[in-house]
C-alpha cells in the first residue's frame, strides 16, 4: 500500500501555530505521513519573534539527504528560508527529488517581523524560485517579488500570470487575504487563472494561516490530487481552521488544524 508522504523544509515554531510545527499538523489531519527539515529555531509566540538561531548550512544538507536517502517524498514545501547559502543547499538537492515542490515564500511573520535577510529575497526569487511547482505568496509577498503595488483582484490575477511567465514558477496562487471584501485567492496554472473563494471571517487569530495552508497543498498533492483540486480542497480547510481559530495566547491566536473534522462531524 502507498503511503503517501509529505516534507516540511522551514523554521520552527514553539507555540504550535507556524512553520514546522504547523506543517505537521496539517499533513497529519489530511492523512499524509509527515516528515521535517529545520532551517531555523525560532523563538516566536502568538505576540511576535523573540529570537532567530539559523541552523548551519552542513545540517540542512545533512537532515535533506538523511531524508531523501531513506524515505519516499511525494511532495514537499518549503517554508522559511533565512539565507541565501541555505537556499543554495536546497536548490543543488530539489533534482534529487521527483516530487511537487510547493514554495511559501516566507518573508515575514504574521506579526510583521522579518523572516528572511534582505539580500537573499533577490535569490530566492531569481534561483530557487523556478524550481517550484507551485508559489503560494500573500499580497505583500507577491508585491515584493514583482516590485509593483497589488491593490485589485484585477492586480492579483496579473501577478500570478507574472510570477508564472516571468520569474519562472510552474504556477503560482496568489492570496486575497489583505484585500477587503470576500476572501478570493488566484491560482494560475501555467494555462489559465482559477479563482477560489470563501467567506471572510473576521478575527484576529489568523497565526500559521500561510503555513496551514501551503502545507495542506502539499499533503493534497501527496496524495496525486491534481494542482486546481489541491488548492481548492486546501481553501476549504483553511477557511475552516480559521473559522474555527483558538484565542490563545496575546496576540494573534493560531487556526485550528482539526477544525475540518469538527465540521465533517468527526469530533
Amino acid at each position: 500500500m502507498r503511503i503517501p508522504c509529505s516534507l516540511t523544509i522551514a523554521g520552527t515554531d514553539p507555540s504550535g501555530g507556524a512553520g514546522i510545527q504547523a506543517d505537521l499538523k496539517t499533513f497529519q489531519e489530511i492523512k499524509s505521513y509527515g516528515m521535517s527539515v529545520i532551517t531555523s529555531v525560532v523563538a516566536q509566540n502568538t505576540t511576535g519573534v523573540q529570537a532567530v538561531h539559523h541552523l548551519p548550512v552542513e545540517i540542512l544538507r545533512n537532515q535533506l539527504e538523511s531524508i531523501s536517502s531513506d524515505m519516499p517524498i511525494h511532495a514537499f514545501k518549503t517554508g522559511m528560508i533565512a539565507s541565501k547559502e541555505m537556499m543554495k543547499a536546497i536548490a543543488d538537492w530539489i533534482p534529487e527529488v521527483s516530487a511537487p515542490y510547493v514554495m511559501d515564500p516566507v518573508m515575514v511573520a504574521q506579526s510583521g517581523d522579518p523572516l528572511i535577510e534582505e539580500e537573499s529575497r533577490t535569490w530566492l526569487r531569481d534561483q530557487l524560485l523556478p524550481f517550484a511547482s507551485v508559489v503560494t505568496p500573500n499580497i505583500p509577498e507577491a508585491e515584493d517579488l514583482l516590485g509593483k503595488k497589488i491593490e485589485t483582484t484585477e492586480d492579483m490575477q496579473i501577478a500570478a500570470e507574472e510570477i508564472v511567465t516571468k520569474l519562472g514558477a510552474g504556477a503560482s496562487l496568489v492570496k486575497g487575504g489583505h484585500l477587503n471584501g470576500k476572501a478570493v485567492d488566484f491560482l494560475f496554472d501555467g494555462d489559465k487563472i482559477h479563482s477560489f473563494s470563501a467567506e471572510r471571517i473576521e478575527t484576529k487569530n489568523l497565526h500559521g494561516t500561510g503555513c496551514t495552508y501551503s502545507a495542506a497543498i502539499t499533503a493534497y498533492l501527496s496524495q496525486d490530487c491534481d494542482l486546481v483540486q489541491a488548492v481548492d480542497q486546501s481553501k476549504h480547510f483553511v477557511t475552516a481552521a480559521i473559522r474555527s481559530s483558538f484565542n490563545i495566547g496575546s496576540g494573534s491566536g493560531p487556526t485550528n488544524h482539526w477544525a475540518i473534522r469538527e465540521e465533517a462531524g468527526h469530533k
